[in-house]
């Protein structure tokens, strides 16, 4: 795998290296055109040349960044954590802190930005790690206004034993009007 790994970085700098001589006006081989005519007549082919080594460098960089993730977060270890959020009414957020074991592990800050497409539905990506097998505690603490405009600081636990497949948490923010409270809750995803 190590192999693979440096086998795909030489073969993007040399794509890299051939494109930006490409872009640069360069023959690919190196020799200079002969004059105004063969060097329109080269244009057209050189363009689409330019553009397949695009799309093929493009292609090796999605590559790479997948084989980067799974070598960083192979998939019987690794921990994902998601934030969504359906509220409006009796709670608006300003930050979100993750615990694991006891260790803070990512904490945000939301801007107005952040939070509009949360509230559309969006989901964010908080967390991705590894964790051993084992039981573990995944607590989230919640900071924003809650009711009547007051500061609002609450939190969830939940204790999850982890096995060899990934293990997806959802930490979800939703409103209850039955009570005119907020409700925070961790959830595992079932895959």
């Amino acid at each position: 795998m190590k192999y693979h790994l440096c086998y795909l970085m030489a073969a993007s700098l040399m794509w890299s290296s051939a494109l930006s001589a490409l872009s640069n006006g360069a023959e690919p081989n190196g020799a200079e055109s002969n004059g105004a005519e063969a060097k329109a007549g080269a244009e057209e082919p050189l363009n689409a040349q330019l553009e397949s080594l695009k799309l093929d460098v493009l292609a090796l960089n999605r590559d790479l960044l997948i084989l980067e993730e799974e070598l960083l977060y192979p998939s019987n270890s690794q921990l994902a954590v998601f934030l969504s959020v359906d509220t409006g009414t009796w709670f608006a957020l300003d930050a979100v802190k993750l615990k694991v074991d006891d260790k803070l592990v990512t904490s945000e800050l939301y801007t107005e930005r952040q939070i509009s497409a949360l509230s559309r539905g969006g989901i964010q990506r908080l967390y991705l790690g590894n964790l051993k097998h084992g039981s573990h505690e995944i607590s989230a603490f919640f900071t924003g206004k809650g009711p009547q405009g007051r500061d609002y600081k609450r939190g969830a636990t939940l204790t999850i034993d982890k096995s060899d497949a990934p293990t997806l948490l959802e930490l979800k923010i939703e409103d209850v009007t039955a009570n005119e409270q907020p409700r925070f809750s961790i959830k595992e995803w079932e895959l």
